[in-house]
Order: C-alpha cells, then structure tokens, then sequence
C-alpha cells in the first residue's frame, strides 16, 4: 500500500477574523473529515480594537483553534507587537508562529520553507521585513546537499515576481506584484506548493516543470496557489484543501508525473555566458516586462534538426537587458508585415474567401474571424465562431484573431444572456482542417451549469475518456502546442474542461453530450446530418439570427 497523505489547508490573509476562520475550517471538517494541519500565508493578524479582542480571547484560552495552526510573521509594522521575537514559538493552544524564515520538518517527513514579511527596502530592515542575507541563510544548507529535490511547501507572504509568465494570468494589476528575491528564491527551493497572500486575490497557476524537457531528466512539477484574504467582500477563495504525501516518502516515478497542462518554469532565464544571476533593479524591471518566449516542443512533428536547435535556443537569441534581437526590416525602421495566415492544400468549407463556404449561413463579419449558423444546428441559435483565414485550431491563432475571437464569445454570450440561456463552447481539434468554434445555447430554466458540466464528465467517464478541469483563464496553448489534437469545452462561468484526443475519438462527442436528457433533451438531433433544413429555411433562419443579434454585434460598429 502507498503512504497515506496528509490532507492540509491553507489560507491567505486573516487579518484577524481569527473566529471566522476557525468557524469555516470546522465547517469543512464536519463536511469532509480531520484534516492535518493549517498554514496561513499573510498576515494573520488585525489592527482594529475588534482584532485585539478577538485575539486576546485566544491568548487567554478562552477559545482555542480547531486545528494545528501555522502562521508566518508580520508583514506590516503594525502587527511586529504581536511576535515577541524572530524566532518561532507557540503564540496561542495550536497557534504556532513558524518565524522570520527556515525550515520545519514534521513528523511526517513533510518539509515546509518559510520566508515571513517583505522584502527589505532599507538597511537595517524593519522588523517585517527580509533581506538577502535570510535567503541566503534559507537556501545554503539545503543546496549544499547534492540529495536536494526541493521542498514539499513554500509559504511565503509576498508573491514572486513573473509567476505569470508561460502560464494564466491573474486578475490583478501585474505591473508592481511580487518580488524578484521571492521568484528566484522558488526556482532553487522547486516547491511542490508555493502559497502566499497579501494582494488581495486569488490566483492558482497552471503547474510548471522544474526541469528543461530533453536536456535534463525529469522533475517534479511546481504549483503556485495566492490566496484571497478572510470573509473578503468579493467572495474570492481564501482557504485552499489539497492533500500530500512527503516528498521523501513517495516513489520517483510518481513523483515526477507531468500533467498534461504542465508549462515551462516562469523563472528560468537565459542567461548569457559571464551574464551576472543578479541584476540591477533597472534592468530587472526591463526583463520582466518583455513579452514571454515559448518554449515548447511538438513532439508529433518531425522537425530538421536545424530547426529544433533554433526553437531550443531561441531564448539565447537575445541581447542586452533581455531585449530582442531586431530583425534588418525593423532595424530600418520599416514596420513589421503581418503575417499571413497558412494556406488551404485543398477545398476548405470555412475559408470565407473560399467558393466552397455556404455565405447564405453567415450572421457577421468582422476583421479576422466571422460567425455563421452552423450547418444542421442543434438548436435555431446553435452558431459558429470562425476565423476567416485557413487556422486549424485555437492554438494555431496568431493574437489579433485571437483578441477578436474573444469580443466575439463575449458578444455571443451577452446576446443569449438577454434570452435567458447561458452558452456552452466546444471545439474538437481532430480531422477537422479549420477551426469551428461550437457556441450552442441552453435554457437557464432547464438545467444548471453544474449539470452540463456534469453531463460532459459522466458520459467522457462512459467511453474511458478524462475530461481535466482547467484553471478559468489558461491559455490552450500552454496545454496544446499546435498539431495536438484535442477537445475542449468552455462553460458559461468560464470553467474549461480539457482532453487531449489520443485515438477513435467520437467525432460528435460535444453534440451528443448537449442533446442527451440530461441537458437539451433531443437526442434524435445528436447528428447534424439527420438535422438538415432545406436552403430557403437555412436563409430565413440566418436572417432571424442576424437580426436579433445585431444589438450585440461590434462588426457594425463604425
């Protein structure tokens, strides 16, 4: 039998709303079981007379938390009164302050890094603050040991810088979160869970590899977790429940397992020979703002082995502050030519300048992409989403349509928003030549989000398919290079489901899923070719469509 794991929680700020918090974690033992411990990133402490009562009550034993608690230390100088020194100590019954930074090591074998506080602005740092010189004293032991993996946990209270990079954006203002000493300081340690708090949101990254694919061998995967702050008013996720079995404990090749929406680490650089691994701050904030590099391999292609050294090192094409090498066009101030869409090896039905495409069908035009009925819809307002060049897939699109693509989901959305049915989005790319983008409506009356997503994992489980729930706002890209064939399903909360296609894939998989019972309720339409109308109620239909959308169509913008 493999090693039990512990079931851990984790929390973002507390702020003092110490009850309140105690009161959801036992809300959550009663519901799901004991869970092991809790670690908050943060500050856990308030500074309203409120907050000194509420914790004066934990103090005095009075009331005593639920579940062995782990916090870190104060990132403000107003809450420094409540830590009486820098090293850790039990504050309260179970409330235990880890310290400025080190490491603890459960009975378990479960090793947790710790940094407390903000990076230091000043010398002496205040209080609340760290300096280098605590990462280095964090770092140099566990480094010198040639066996060091990483570590199971990263709690940290600042965010590190360039998180994002490769991967899904925060709803955050970027352009000041995080620090850099924090983002270099995950590189070395390769947490298997990094959390931290103190901006507000909450923000789970895709899992990032800690190793380069097909130079080293393979590592662990990184997952980075921010956390909101307690009872906060926008109902952002501030508790977070996962399970762990120690890193020492487990078993190399499972430890090593790459999920499939994996992506490239955010804090590896290209670092030029003789390049200093500390920049000054100017050019540390250049390199941050440069667009991110790909750096991803399409393994289904075969490439010349020219081309794959390029695409392998195209990160050490560059020079100074991390700037890009200048093409001779723009190096002569000519502007940069688009660049063309690939063409059509034969008939496309979908290329709008093709003689194929049945333009009776289309509802709206707009730059780069357009929208149609679809040919045997599912449902009178079942449409469309194209681009209008030859693209075979989402993954393929270059930023422009793209940008398009999602004024035009967002107008599609809004349209049958006013109708009183939420929308469901599908693509399957698999022998299929252009891109389809599958918008089909469903009455809010007639079932839930929670049941179409439901009905899509019920009936992938019934053909041994695994639909992965994707963070709400990942780039396909970072799961699906192109020529990757998939399936993909879009929401209308934003949540993604995701399946990278392996073989004999059900080609009206997406149909059948929304014409069963458990949501539309027509399954004699789950084939568009027992769905045909003749051309003239193709036309009439098309003309009723464009008319009520047009409300919501910005191709008529002027």
């Amino acid at each position: 039998m493999g090693e039990k794991p512990l079931r851990v929680l984790a929390c973002g700020d507390v702020e003092g709303k110490i009850t309140a918090l105690f009161n959801r974690v036992n809300a959550i033992q009663r519901k799901s079981g004991e869970f092991d411990v809790l670690l908050c990133a943060g500050d856990f402490f308030g500074t309203s007379p409120e907050a000194v009562a509420e914790w004066e009550t934990y103090q005095s034993g009075a009331k005593k938390a639920p579940i062995h608690t782990y916090i870190l230390g104060a990132a403000s100088q107003d809450t420094v009164k409540y830590f009486p020194s820098s090293d850790g100590c039990e504050l309260a019954e179970n409330i235990i302050y880890l310290g400025r930074r080190g490491i603890f090591t459960g009975a378990s074998g479960l090793q947790i890094a710790y940094v407390s506080g903000r990076e230091a602005q000043q010398d002496p740092a205040p209080a609340h603050c760290f300096t280098s010189k605590d990462l280095t004293a964090l770092v140099t032991p566990l480094m010198s040991n040639s066996k060091f993996k990483g570590v199971d946990i990263l709690l940290t209270s600042q965010w590190p810088r360039g998180v994002w990079q490769y991967g899904n954006n925060p709803e955050i203002d970027i352009k000041f979160c995080g620090v850099s000493s924090i983002a270099n300081l995950a590189e070395k340690l390769k947490p298997r869970y990094h959390f931290a708090a103190l901006e507000g949101a909450y923000y789970e990254r895709l899992p990032y590899r800690n190793h380069v694919v097909l130079q080293e061998n393979a590592q662990h995967v990184s997952r980075f977790i921010a956390l909101a702050a307690v009872n906060n008013p926008g109902k952002k996720k501030y508790l977070y429940a996962f399970n762990i079995v120690p890193m020492k404990n487990m078993d190399p090749a499972e430890l090593v397992k790459q999920p499939q929406d994996v992506t490239e680490s955010p804090y590896r650089k290209a670092l030029k020979e003789g390049r200093k691994e500390t920049l000054p701050p100017s050019a540390a904030a250049d390199e941050q703002e440069e667009p991110p590099s790909q750096f991803f391999f399409d393994l289904g292609q075969k490439k010349k082995p020219q081309q794959q050294r390029q695409q392998h090192f195209c990160s050490e094409q560059q020079h100074g502050a991390g700037r890009k090498r200048q093409s001779d066009r723009e190096a002569a101030g000519q502007p940069k030519q688009p660049r063309r869409p690939p063409q059509p090896t034969g008939p496309c039905w979908f290329c709008l300048a093709s003689p194929e495409v049945e333009k009776h069908l289309v509802i709206s035009i707009g730059t780069h992409c357009y929208m149609a009925v679809a040919k045997g819809c599912l449902t009178p307002d079942h449409v469309l989403l194209l681009p209008i060049g030859h693209y075979q897939s989402v993954v393929d699109l270059p930023s422009d349509v793209v940008e398009e693509l999602e004024k035009y989901k967002s107008a599609v959305r809004k349209y049958h928003e006013s109708r009183g049915q939420r929308c469901v989005l599908f693509e399957r790319s698999y022998r299929s030549l252009h891109l389809q983008l599958q918008v089909v409506p469903v009455p809010m009356d007639q079932c839930s989000t929670e049941d179409i997503k439901e009905a899509f994992m019920v009936q992938a489980q019934e053909q041994q398919m695994e639909l992965m729930e994707i963070p709400e706002h990942t780039d396909l890209k970072q799961i699906a290079p192109p020529g990757t064939p998939y399936f993909y399903v879009e929401l209308d909360t934003g949540e993604k489901l995701f399946y990278r296609i392996k073989k004999n894939f059900p080609l009206q998989f997406g149909r059948e899923v929304l014409a069963s019972e458990a949501v539309l309720n027509i399954p004699t339409r789950s084939d568009w070719r027992e769905c045909k109308y003749s051309k003239d109620e193709e036309e009439a239909l098309t003309k009723r469509v464009r008319s009520d959308f047009q409300p919501f169509d910005f191709s008529l913008d002027d």
